[in-house]
């Protein structure tokens, strides 16, 4: 045991610290999600204006995540972590002190826009930190940390409300957890290159990474427009649910506490299978994870209305977040062997824009169906996420198949057709 403990430190060691940052932020962010639509229109936000303060965030996250991304790298990525960090941590607090419509879309805009310096920052360092054939995993274990926070979130969410009799100590906690997050990054992560190591050109120039495996010359490639697509159907469910769920599930007569629960059980499959799926493509190849995976999210909202009972609600969240855990390191994993050398985070920043565009216009269009049916949120997100599945797939074909192969390292050239896929 001891000696795997070792192999594990040796193996993860040197982004462990990012990773119990990511589910530092994800505590606090799980412990605000459930409260916010009721925050909201407890305090004079109607059902059509709560999309639109929901939309804020990822609104500007849509401006900022290319603009940070492309910046990240060009500048040292740490310095812009912890910014990102502290300005969102301040941002999370503000809807205590001005309240109102106006108010909550302006500090929702400008802690999306905090995040975005940090997120694109995050995730291209985890693509340079590791070598290609244990970039899902990497990716499985950072789903884990958010989904193992969004778990814990509600909960220390619930206790902290209920010793203290003040459901907004929630708004503390978010804070609190991203300054806490900052410290953790200013302390324990070190300044990474913006090239992971061993990235390279063949004799003929081509881009190769670590394991002799070709990478794209250009951002303009077709299997980063495939991620693009199979990202925003993901998003899109974000969106939606995050404006409806709670709404929803109060409708059927769910009190805070099941609403809690229903969070806590869609996040159970992330946090334990995560890792475990991101082993797995790095072994099998990541294909038949990321179309399953996706399809799973879609059916999963076309069924959600057609089971009105709260504990099947749950049930089915089961079934949606091993899908969750299937996708989301299959399509991280789909991005960086998508991104051109020494230009990880702009790629990241481009999906990062890809999936809020999803997320907006899902919140806007989920407040206004929800306004006249809390059925037809559901029905929509499903429908659009298996549409995007589909248009990624006519994209990539057989060049998605192959990129999502194992990385084994290879000693011989890269085949033409292998050069071709981008």
């Amino acid at each position: 045991m001891t000696d795997r403990v070792r192999a594990w430190a040796a193996q993860w060691g040197p982004i462990a610290p990012l990773l119990l940052a990511e589910l530092v932020i994800w505590v606090g962010f799980g412990a605000l999600l459930p409260i916010l639509p009721i925050y909201f229109t407890e305090h004079g936000v109607d059902i059509r204006t709560l999309g639109l303060v929901v939309a804020a965030w990822p609104a500007a996250r849509l401006v900022g995540e290319p603009l940070f991304g492309w910046l990240a790298d060009r500048v040292n990525r740490r310095p812009m972590m912890i910014v990102g960090l502290l300005l969102a941590g301040v941002f999370a607090v503000l809807p205590l002190f001005a309240v109102g419509p106006a108010a909550f879309i302006v500090f929702r805009a400008l802690s999306g826009f905090a995040a975005a310096m940090y997120d694109p920052a995050a995730r291209g360092y985890l693509v340079d930190a590791n070598p290609p054939e244990r970039q899902g995993e990497a990716f499985g274990i950072y789903g884990s940390a958010q989904t193992g926070g969004f778990m814990l979130g509600p909960a220390i969410g619930g206790v902290a409300a209920a010793l203290t009799g003040q459901p907004t100590v929630v708004f503390w906690i978010a804070g609190i957890t991203l300054i806490l997050s900052a410290i953790l990054v200013a302390w324990r992560v070190p300044e990474l290159s913006h090239v992971a190591a061993g990235d390279t050109a063949d004799g003929a120039g081509q881009p190769v990474d670590a394991a002799g495996w070709p990478r794209p010359a250009r951002l303009r490639n077709l299997l980063l427009l495939a991620a693009v697509f199979f990202t925003v159907g993901n998003y899109f469910a974000g969106g939606s649910y995050e404006v409806v769920w709670s709404l929803y599930l109060t409708s059927l007569g769910a009190n805070l506490d099941v609403i809690g629960l229903s969070f806590f059980t869609f996040g159970l499959p992330p946090l334990l299978l995560s890792a475990f799926f991101g082993r797995f493509i790095d072994r099998e190849g990541g294909f038949l994870a990321l179309v399953v995976g996706v399809a799973g999210i879609g059916i999963s909202g076309l069924l959600y209305p057609l089971v009105p009972a709260v504990w099947w609600m749950i049930v089915l969240g089961l079934f949606e977040g091993t899908a969750f855990a299937m996708a989301v390191p299959a399509i991280f994993l789909l991005v960086a062997r998508s991104s051109p050398v020494g230009r990880s985070s702009t790629a990241q920043g481009i999906i990062g824009a890809s999936g809020t565009t999803g997320t907006i216009v899902a919140s806007i269009l989920a407040g206004t169906l929800a306004a006249t049916d809390l059925r037809l949120p559901f029905w929509t997100t499903g429908t659009v996420t298996l549409i995007c599945l589909a248009i990624g797939l006519l994209l990539g074909r057989r060049r998605l198949y192959d990129a999502m192969q194992p990385r084994r390292r290879r000693t011989s050239a890269p085949s033409p057709a292998s050069e071709a896929a981008f």
